[in-house]
């Protein structure tokens, strides 16, 4: 069975967007190497006239959605057990080590958050893992869920078509990516980086790297730092 991704959202037709389209989509709709999956939440609420939400306990602004909803909904689900997500501003931070782990397994299962989150009794109860995207916050989930969905499927093995595309990418080794450039040979006055163009090879990797490991210091100092910490340990 391939890599199967199942969004639980109010939303699914929100769903393939982006994921349906380019190399991702037809990875899916035409070679079959992932699957998408969506389960409206909204056919799981007890309440007749299908409210998903309710009140914060010990007040407050907004909404929750309601611990007992998501429950039934996931405990739908079928096949091999697979991670958890919810994706919300307050989760650990979207990394590609947890990417690559992902998209080594058999999917994902991710939580579309709305209002103002979900009760936690249901993410503790069944082991969801909160994910964050970003330092901001989205009205919800889904396009976080997209984020995390196409950063998976995009390692599975025939799906970029080049292995090698993937090697010197930003977070790949703890570095950003090298900047990246290609004809015309000048545009507006500003000209590509002759090393590029030397057919020197030994020269264009030392540049490259020259070049990641300067927007790495100066754009992620937090990345720079382990990135010289793990230097350190390997006595490099």
């Amino acid at each position: 069975m391939p890599f199967t991704a199942t969004v639980l959202t109010m939303f699914p037709e929100a769903f393939p967007g982006p994921l349906g389209v380019s190399l991702i989509g037809t990875a899916w709709r035409e070679k079959g190497l992932w699957a998408l999956e969506t389960l409206d939440i909204r056919g799981f609420s007890a309440d007749r006239r299908g409210f998903l939400d309710d009140t914060p306990a010990g007040g407050g602004p907004g909404q929750v959605l309601k611990a007992d909803v998501v429950a039934r909904a996931l405990d739908s689900l079928e096949g091999p057990q697979r991670p958890l997500l919810c994706m919300s501003a307050r989760g650990r931070p979207l990394t590609q080590a947890r990417v690559r782990e992902w998209a080594a397994g058999d999917g994902v299962v991710v939580l579309c958050g709305r209002f103002e989150g979900v009760d936690q009794r249901v993410l503790d109860a069944r082991g969801f893992e909160e994910i964050s995207v970003g330092d901001a916050v989205l009205a919800g989930g889904e396009a976080a869920a997209m984020v995390v969905i196409e950063a998976c499927v995009r390692l599975i093995p025939g799906v970029l078509g080049e292995a090698a595309s993937t090697q010197e990418e930003s977070f790949e080794d703890g570095l950003l990516e090298h900047p990246q450039y290609t004809r015309p040979r000048s545009f507006e006055g500003l000209d590509i980086p002759e090393v590029l163009l030397s057919g020197d090879h030994k020269r264009i990797a030392r540049w490259r790297r020259e070049q990641r490991e300067a927007a790495t210091r100066e754009r992620r100092p937090d990345l720079w730092a382990a990135h010289l910490a793990n230097l350190q340990l390997k006595g490099q």
